[in-house]
Order: C-alpha cells, then structure tokens, then sequence
C-alpha cells in the first residue's frame, strides 16, 4: 500500500479539528482502537507511558474511540476526553468515535485491516487491537487486543521502527 493512501485519510480529532492522517508524516504511530467500559481499558495506562517514553524519538499514539464491541464506548466526545484524561492521564491524540469495521468503518481502518499478521488477518475483532505504523507510512506490525502496550513484543516493534527510520 502507497503510504499516500494512508496520508490522505481524513481523520477528526476528539476536539473536532479536521484534518487527515497525513499530519503523523514522518512520525511512527500505534494506532489503537479504543474504549472506556471494556476490560483492555486500564492499557490506557500503557499507552501513555509509550507515548511518553518514544514521543521525543518519533512515536505517535493514537486512540480512537469505538462503541462496536458491546457498547463499550458509549459517552460522547467530551466525556471520552474527560474519562482518558481523569483516570489515564492521557496526553496522545484521541480521535472522534469511529467504526472500525462493517458498513461505516472509518477509511483509516479499511486501509489498515489490508494488513495481515499471523493470527489477525482482516476484521478487527475486539477493542485495544494495534497497528504500529512506520515514519513513511507503511503498516509494519499488528498487535491483539491481549498484548499489552508495555510488552517486549511492541517495544522491540517500535525501537526497531524508530531506529530504521533514524538509520
């Protein structure tokens, strides 16, 4: 896939700002599908401390809210912000919430669902699944919803991404 493609996906922030996925050019970003009310929640936490550790080095989190597994996600914008922000400390961008497959799935996750690793080929199949995304836009790994954001699988991921894309 043309990382154009994946740069000219439009993309709402929580906030309401218009804009596309292309503003996290030349930055590696883990993008996960996000929820309040959903039993993956406390790796908020994780993925802050990764956002924190790997932001000065290029690394991206961000988090779109889903409400298509169980109604886990149902608050509107605001009070999504309110919730990460209150019990996570969260500081990474968040988008608007999305569908993340079916009719409406958001044009991010139509590209990203192309990208097959092991065991999770295609339909996302539960909230907090992730994709590390490379500087110049390509789809370099996918994570389940069980592997945790602190997990020696997704940091040797990133390190190895950062560091290709310092080389």
């Amino acid at each position: 896939m043309s990382a154009s493609v994946l740069y000219s996906t439009p993309l709402t922030l929580i906030d309401g700002t218009e804009t596309t996925f292309g503003q996290f050019a030349g930055k590696a970003v883990l993008v996960v599908n996000v929820a309040s009310k959903c039993g993956f929640t406390p790796q908020y936490a994780g993925l802050e401390a990764l956002h924190q550790k790997y932001q000065d080095e290029g690394l991206v989190v961000l988090g779109l809210p889903c409400n298509q597994f169980m109604g886990q996600e149902p608050g509107a914008e605001a009070e999504i912000e309110s919730f990460c922000q209150m019990n996570y400390g969260v500081t990474f961008p968040l988008s608007v919430k999305v569908d993340v497959r079916g009719k409406h799935q958001h044009p991010l996750y139509a590209q990203l669902t192309k990208f097959k690793s092991g065991l999770l080929p295609g339909l996302i199949k539960w909230n907090f699944e992730k994709f590390l995304v490379s500087p110049d836009g390509e789809i370099v790994d996918r994570f389940a919803s069980t592997v945790e954001p602190e997990s020696g699988e997704i940091v040797q991921a990133i390190e190895k991404t950062l560091a290709a894309d310092a080389a």
